[in-house]
């Protein structure tokens, strides 16, 4: 299956000058959902999984499938103040800026093998950020995977030293 026909460009989104990459078609087919789940967890190969780790908002799309496939827990990160029980918090740069993630105090235990998922890798700042929580309560990250990566932006300099896998690439 040809998966890059299922994303869109939207032109000038969120902001003039940027080119999104949209994922909705792919998401709203049934078959390509399927197909491309299935192409993520072939990219993610015999690594052992305890738990999943999704990005918000658009890592929850596939996290949690790829969890249950792998017969692996699901840990969300989200933004500050989403999160109702202890968190561990992890503030990174951006471009203009600052951002912070967050992620439950016991949602990973010492040793536990952590696969992290996100839509996209653009620059790498949030991918990193999550390994670091991730390292933080004592998880091993055994790959940061991705329904597609922006090459141009270079985000994979932020994750050297990780496995990084993408399914389609840009």
């Amino acid at each position: 299956m040809d998966f890059y026909n299922y994303i869109r460009d939207i032109q000038d989104f969120p902001s003039d000058g940027i080119t999104f990459k949209d994922i909705t078609p792919l998401l709203k087919d049934k078959d390509a959902l399927k197909a491309a789940t299935e192409e993520m967890l072939r990219l993610i190969g015999e690594v052992e999984v305890d738990k999943v780790v999704g990005m918000e908002s658009r890592g929850f799309f596939f996290a949690p499938l790829l969890a249950s496939k792998l017969n692996a827990g699901f840990v969300p990160v989200r933004k500050p103040g989403k999160l109702p029980f202890q968190r561990v918090s992890k503030t990174y740069a951006l471009e203009y800026g600052h951002d912070t993630l967050e992620i439950h105090a016991d949602s990973i235990s010492k040793g536990e093998y952590v696969l992290i998922h996100d839509d996209v890798l653009a620059t790498g700042g949030t991918a990193k950020a999550t390994c670091d929580l991730v390292e933080a309560l004592g998880g091993v990250v055994v790959q940061c995977n991705f329904l597609l990566e922006l090459k141009f932006l270079e985000g994979s300099k932020k994750l050297n030293g990780y496995s990084i896998k993408s399914l389609l690439q840009y």
